[in-house]
Protein backbone atom coordinates (compact mmCIF):
# COMPACT_ATOMS: atom_id res chain seq x y z
CA UNK A 1 0.00 0.00 0.00
CA UNK A 2 1.21 3.59 -1.26
CA UNK A 3 0.80 5.26 2.52
CA UNK A 4 2.03 8.99 3.13
CA UNK A 5 3.51 10.07 6.45
CA UNK A 6 3.25 14.51 6.11
CA UNK A 7 5.52 16.10 8.62
CA UNK A 8 4.83 19.76 9.34
CA UNK A 9 1.13 19.34 8.08
CA UNK A 10 -0.18 22.37 9.93
CA UNK A 11 1.57 24.59 7.65
CA UNK A 12 -0.12 25.84 4.47
CA UNK A 13 2.19 23.56 2.05
CA UNK A 14 1.70 20.56 3.98
CA UNK A 15 -2.29 20.75 4.57
CA UNK A 16 -2.74 21.71 0.69
CA UNK A 17 -0.67 18.50 -0.01
CA UNK A 18 -2.67 16.00 2.78
CA UNK A 19 -5.83 17.15 1.26
CA UNK A 20 -4.55 16.64 -2.66
CA UNK A 21 -3.55 13.37 -1.35
CA UNK A 22 -6.72 12.19 0.07
CA UNK A 23 -8.76 13.06 -2.96
CA UNK A 24 -6.29 10.87 -5.25
CA UNK A 25 -6.93 8.47 -2.81
CA UNK A 26 -4.02 8.01 -0.52
CA UNK A 27 -3.68 6.85 2.76
CA UNK A 28 -2.24 9.89 4.83
CA UNK A 29 -0.99 10.42 8.33
CA UNK A 30 -0.01 13.63 9.21
CA UNK A 31 2.19 15.47 11.95
CA UNK A 32 3.31 18.46 13.11
CA UNK A 33 4.30 20.21 16.45
CA UNK A 34 1.31 22.06 17.61
CA UNK A 35 -2.53 21.40 17.49
CA UNK A 36 -4.34 21.25 14.47
CA UNK A 37 -5.16 24.86 13.68
CA UNK A 38 -8.49 26.72 12.86
CA UNK A 39 -10.92 24.92 10.08
CA UNK A 40 -9.92 27.89 7.85
CA UNK A 41 -6.38 27.03 7.72
CA UNK A 42 -7.03 22.93 7.35
CA UNK A 43 -7.66 22.55 3.54
CA UNK A 44 -8.63 18.82 3.97
CA UNK A 45 -11.32 19.73 5.70
CA UNK A 46 -13.40 21.46 3.96
CA UNK A 47 -14.47 18.32 2.44
CA UNK A 48 -14.07 16.19 4.99
CA UNK A 49 -11.18 14.57 4.20
CA UNK A 50 -9.77 12.21 6.52
CA UNK A 51 -6.24 12.19 7.32
CA UNK A 52 -5.09 10.83 10.66
CA UNK A 53 -3.23 13.29 12.57
CA UNK A 54 -0.49 13.26 15.22
CA UNK A 55 1.05 15.97 17.05
CA UNK A 56 4.86 15.88 16.74
CA UNK A 57 7.58 17.40 16.88
CA UNK A 58 10.85 16.39 15.06
CA UNK A 59 12.89 18.89 17.16
CA UNK A 60 11.78 17.34 20.51
CA UNK A 61 9.87 13.79 19.54
CA UNK A 62 12.04 11.75 17.58
CA UNK A 63 11.59 8.93 19.33
CA UNK A 64 7.91 9.21 19.25
CA UNK A 65 7.98 9.62 15.32
CA UNK A 66 10.19 6.78 15.14
CA UNK A 67 8.09 4.24 16.77
CA UNK A 68 5.27 5.96 14.78
CA UNK A 69 7.22 4.82 11.04
CA UNK A 70 7.67 1.53 12.55
CA UNK A 71 3.90 1.11 13.67
CA UNK A 72 2.61 2.69 10.34
CA UNK A 73 5.15 1.57 7.46
CA UNK A 74 4.37 4.61 5.27
CA UNK A 75 6.13 3.76 2.39
CA UNK A 76 6.41 7.71 1.33
CA UNK A 77 7.87 10.76 3.92
CA UNK A 78 7.28 13.98 3.07
CA UNK A 79 8.72 16.34 5.23
CA UNK A 80 7.63 20.34 4.97
CA UNK A 81 8.81 20.69 8.48
CA UNK A 82 10.81 23.56 8.74
CA UNK A 83 11.09 27.03 10.37
CA UNK A 84 10.96 28.85 7.33
CA UNK A 85 10.64 32.53 7.79
CA UNK A 86 13.27 34.80 6.61
CA UNK A 87 12.90 38.07 8.05
CA UNK A 88 12.68 36.77 11.91
CA UNK A 89 15.54 34.14 11.36
CA UNK A 90 18.09 37.26 12.05
CA UNK A 91 16.92 37.50 15.53
CA UNK A 92 16.98 33.72 16.80
CA UNK A 93 19.62 32.29 13.77
CA UNK A 94 19.89 29.81 16.63
CA UNK A 95 16.59 27.89 16.34
CA UNK A 96 16.70 27.86 12.42
CA UNK A 97 19.88 25.71 12.62
CA UNK A 98 18.35 23.76 15.37
CA UNK A 99 15.24 22.80 13.53
CA UNK A 100 16.70 22.91 9.40
CA UNK A 101 19.79 21.63 10.04
CA UNK A 102 20.69 19.43 13.34
CA UNK A 103 16.88 18.55 13.69
CA UNK A 104 16.93 17.04 10.07
CA UNK A 105 20.00 15.61 10.12
CA UNK A 106 18.64 13.63 12.80
CA UNK A 107 15.42 12.50 10.93
CA UNK A 108 17.93 11.46 7.91
CA UNK A 109 19.51 8.99 10.42
CA UNK A 110 16.59 7.84 11.56
CA UNK A 111 15.06 7.12 7.94
CA UNK A 112 17.97 5.89 5.99
CA UNK A 113 17.02 2.95 8.37
CA UNK A 114 14.10 1.94 7.13
CA UNK A 115 14.42 -0.80 4.60
CA UNK A 116 10.51 -0.93 3.04
CA UNK A 117 10.66 3.00 2.84
CA UNK A 118 10.05 3.91 -0.93
CA UNK A 119 10.76 7.63 -0.57
CA UNK A 120 11.67 10.39 1.03
CA UNK A 121 10.81 13.93 -0.22
CA UNK A 122 12.59 16.99 1.38
CA UNK A 123 10.76 20.05 0.69
CA UNK A 124 13.20 22.86 0.66
CA UNK A 125 13.66 26.01 -0.83
CA UNK A 126 14.70 28.18 -3.89
CA UNK A 127 16.15 31.09 -0.67
CA UNK A 128 19.60 28.96 -0.79
CA UNK A 129 20.47 29.96 -4.29
CA UNK A 130 20.32 33.82 -3.11
CA UNK A 131 19.13 36.33 -5.52
CA UNK A 132 19.26 34.80 -8.68
CA UNK A 133 20.54 35.89 -11.67
CA UNK A 134 18.18 35.34 -14.94
CA UNK A 135 15.97 31.61 -14.65
CA UNK A 136 18.45 29.30 -12.35
CA UNK A 137 18.44 24.91 -12.93
CA UNK A 138 18.57 22.55 -10.10
CA UNK A 139 22.56 22.58 -10.11
CA UNK A 140 22.71 26.75 -9.71
CA UNK A 141 25.58 27.06 -6.90
CA UNK A 142 24.54 27.86 -3.48
CA UNK A 143 24.71 31.48 -2.22
CA UNK A 144 22.55 31.96 0.92
CA UNK A 145 21.88 35.85 2.30
CA UNK A 146 19.48 35.04 4.98
CA UNK A 147 20.03 32.85 8.53
CA UNK A 148 17.15 31.14 7.19
CA UNK A 149 18.69 30.41 3.49
CA UNK A 150 21.93 29.13 5.44
CA UNK A 151 20.13 26.95 7.61
CA UNK A 152 18.22 25.21 4.54
CA UNK A 153 21.62 25.30 2.56
CA UNK A 154 23.12 23.26 5.17
CA UNK A 155 20.19 21.19 5.30
CA UNK A 156 20.54 20.23 1.44
CA UNK A 157 24.20 19.14 2.36
CA UNK A 158 23.62 17.06 4.39
CA UNK A 159 21.11 15.16 2.88
CA UNK A 160 23.64 15.18 -0.30
CA UNK A 161 26.02 13.72 1.66
CA UNK A 162 23.51 10.96 3.20
CA UNK A 163 21.80 10.09 -0.34
CA UNK A 164 25.38 9.42 -1.87
CA UNK A 165 27.08 7.24 1.38
CA UNK A 166 24.17 5.39 1.71
CA UNK A 167 21.52 5.27 -0.59
CA UNK A 168 19.10 7.04 0.88
CA UNK A 169 16.08 6.86 -1.43
CA UNK A 170 15.54 10.89 -0.81
CA UNK A 171 14.61 13.65 -3.92
CA UNK A 172 14.01 17.78 -3.19
CA UNK A 173 12.08 20.29 -4.06
CA UNK A 174 12.16 23.74 -4.32
CA UNK A 175 8.89 25.51 -4.98
CA UNK A 176 8.54 29.21 -6.22
CA UNK A 177 6.60 30.97 -4.16
CA UNK A 178 3.56 29.29 -3.20
CA UNK A 179 -0.14 30.84 -2.49
CA UNK A 180 -3.60 29.32 -2.44
CA UNK A 181 -6.45 29.36 0.17
CA UNK A 182 -5.59 28.95 3.99
CA UNK A 183 -2.22 30.27 3.46
CA UNK A 184 -1.10 31.82 6.72
CA UNK A 185 -1.97 35.04 7.00
CA UNK A 186 1.57 37.12 7.77
CA UNK A 187 1.97 35.76 3.93
CA UNK A 188 1.47 38.65 1.25
CA UNK A 189 -1.83 37.82 -0.79
CA UNK A 190 -3.66 36.57 1.96
CA UNK A 191 -2.44 39.92 4.57
CA UNK A 192 -3.27 42.51 1.27
CA UNK A 193 -7.04 41.02 1.12
CA UNK A 194 -7.25 40.61 4.95
CA UNK A 195 -5.91 44.54 5.42
CA UNK A 196 -8.66 45.59 2.06
CA UNK A 197 -11.09 43.81 3.83
CA UNK A 198 -10.97 45.67 7.32
CA UNK A 199 -9.57 48.93 5.91
CA UNK A 200 -6.15 48.68 7.37
CA UNK A 201 -2.75 49.70 5.66
CA UNK A 202 -0.66 46.98 4.49
CA UNK A 203 3.19 47.98 4.96
CA UNK A 204 4.51 47.40 1.91
CA UNK A 205 8.89 46.31 2.14
CA UNK A 206 10.97 48.17 -0.35
CA UNK A 207 8.15 49.33 -2.20
CA UNK A 208 7.31 46.06 -3.44
CA UNK A 209 10.19 46.07 -5.75
CA UNK A 210 11.65 42.57 -5.88
CA UNK A 211 10.29 39.64 -8.35
CA UNK A 212 8.80 36.37 -7.88
CA UNK A 213 6.71 33.63 -9.21
CA UNK A 214 3.70 32.81 -7.46
CA UNK A 215 2.00 29.60 -7.58
CA UNK A 216 -0.47 28.08 -6.32
CA UNK A 217 -0.37 25.25 -4.08
CA UNK A 218 -2.58 22.94 -5.94
CA UNK A 219 -0.19 22.78 -8.60
CA UNK A 220 2.95 22.26 -6.45
CA UNK A 221 0.56 19.36 -4.69
CA UNK A 222 0.47 17.35 -8.23
CA UNK A 223 4.00 18.32 -8.86
CA UNK A 224 5.48 17.25 -5.08
CA UNK A 225 3.71 13.98 -5.78
CA UNK A 226 4.76 13.21 -9.05
CA UNK A 227 8.19 13.27 -7.49
CA UNK A 228 7.41 11.61 -5.15
CA UNK A 229 6.10 8.53 -7.05
CA UNK A 230 8.29 8.92 -9.64
CA UNK A 231 11.29 11.46 -9.22
CA UNK A 232 14.41 10.34 -9.35
CA UNK A 233 16.87 9.56 -6.27
CA UNK A 234 19.02 11.94 -4.98
CA UNK A 235 17.78 14.72 -7.91
CA UNK A 236 15.81 18.13 -7.05
CA UNK A 237 13.07 19.61 -8.97
CA UNK A 238 12.32 23.11 -9.62
CA UNK A 239 8.61 23.98 -9.26
CA UNK A 240 7.45 26.83 -10.63
CA UNK A 241 5.04 29.11 -13.30
CA UNK A 242 6.65 30.80 -16.36
CA UNK A 243 5.31 34.07 -15.45
CA UNK A 244 6.90 36.21 -13.01
CA UNK A 245 6.12 40.36 -11.48
CA UNK A 246 7.26 42.61 -8.88
CA UNK A 247 5.21 42.22 -5.39
CA UNK A 248 3.87 46.00 -5.97
CA UNK A 249 2.39 44.44 -9.25
CA UNK A 250 0.83 41.64 -7.01
CA UNK A 251 -0.65 43.79 -4.36
CA UNK A 252 -1.87 46.28 -7.22
CA UNK A 253 -3.44 43.12 -8.83
CA UNK A 254 -5.55 42.58 -5.46
CA UNK A 255 -6.41 45.65 -4.53
CA UNK A 256 -8.14 46.15 -8.51
CA UNK A 257 -9.82 43.32 -7.48
CA UNK A 258 -11.36 44.02 -4.58
CA UNK A 259 -12.23 47.38 -5.82
CA UNK A 260 -9.34 49.07 -3.78
CA UNK A 261 -7.10 52.22 -4.33
CA UNK A 262 -3.72 51.39 -4.15
CA UNK A 263 -2.30 55.04 -2.26
CA UNK A 264 -5.49 54.12 0.53
CA UNK A 265 -4.15 50.68 0.86
CA UNK A 266 -0.80 50.58 1.32
CA UNK A 267 2.23 52.46 3.18
CA UNK A 268 5.94 52.15 1.75
CA UNK A 269 7.72 50.90 4.78
CA UNK A 270 11.99 50.26 4.17
CA UNK A 271 12.99 46.88 2.98
CA UNK A 272 13.73 43.88 5.05
CA UNK A 273 17.64 42.89 5.60
CA UNK A 274 18.88 40.37 3.61
CA UNK A 275 15.92 40.62 1.26
CA UNK A 276 16.67 39.13 -2.60
CA UNK A 277 15.83 40.97 -5.55
CA UNK A 278 14.76 38.41 -7.51
CA UNK A 279 14.07 34.04 -7.40
CA UNK A 280 13.49 32.79 -11.03
CA UNK A 281 13.32 28.41 -10.58
CA UNK A 282 14.00 26.72 -14.16
CA UNK A 283 11.24 23.87 -14.06
CA UNK A 284 11.73 22.37 -17.85
CA UNK A 285 13.30 18.99 -15.32
CA UNK A 286 9.76 18.39 -14.28
CA UNK A 287 8.05 18.95 -16.73
CA UNK A 288 9.95 17.17 -18.90
CA UNK A 289 10.80 13.97 -17.18
CA UNK A 290 7.08 13.98 -15.05
CA UNK A 291 5.21 15.72 -17.48
CA UNK A 292 3.81 18.44 -15.11
CA UNK A 293 2.39 21.68 -15.72
CA UNK A 294 0.79 24.49 -14.09
CA UNK A 295 -2.89 24.67 -14.24
CA UNK A 296 -4.17 27.68 -11.92
CA UNK A 297 -3.59 31.21 -13.70
CA UNK A 298 -2.75 33.89 -10.83
CA UNK A 299 -5.73 35.66 -11.63
CA UNK A 300 -8.08 32.65 -10.69
CA UNK A 301 -5.96 31.72 -7.60
CA UNK A 302 -6.83 35.00 -5.88
CA UNK A 303 -10.32 34.93 -6.95
CA UNK A 304 -9.96 31.45 -4.97
CA UNK A 305 -7.61 33.30 -2.30
CA UNK A 306 -10.51 36.29 -1.43
CA UNK A 307 -13.48 34.01 -1.80
CA UNK A 308 -11.87 31.91 1.33
CA UNK A 309 -11.47 35.31 3.31
CA UNK A 310 -14.78 35.90 2.39
CA UNK A 311 -16.36 32.34 3.65
CA UNK A 312 -13.88 32.50 6.80
CA UNK A 313 -14.35 36.47 7.32
CA UNK A 314 -15.15 36.73 11.02
CA UNK A 315 -12.73 33.92 12.27
CA UNK A 316 -9.63 36.08 10.20
CA UNK A 317 -10.70 39.77 11.30
CA UNK A 318 -10.92 38.19 14.60
CA UNK A 319 -7.52 36.97 14.95
CA UNK A 320 -5.46 39.07 17.64
CA UNK A 321 -2.89 39.46 15.13
CA UNK A 322 -1.69 38.59 11.21
CA UNK A 323 2.02 38.45 12.10
CA UNK A 324 4.11 35.19 12.00
CA UNK A 325 4.40 34.43 15.62
CA UNK A 326 7.74 31.93 16.49
CA UNK A 327 7.71 29.53 18.32
CA UNK A 328 11.58 27.97 19.02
Amino acid sequence: MTRFLVLGSNSFSGATFCDHLVSAGYEVIAASRSPEPHEAFVPYRWRGNRVRFVQLDINRDLDALDALLRAERPSHVVNFAAQSMVGESWRHPEHWMMTNVVATTLLFERLRRLDWLERYVHVTTPEVYGSTEGWVREDAPFNPTTPYAVSRAAGDMQLRVVVAQYGFPAVSTRAANVYGPGQQTYRIIPRTILSALAGRKLELHGGGRSIRSFIHMRDVSEATLRIALAGQVGHTYHISTLRTLSIRELVAMILERLGKDFDDCVAIVPERPGKDQAYMLDSTKLRTELGWRDMVCLEDGIAECIAWAERFRDHLLSMKSWDYEHKP
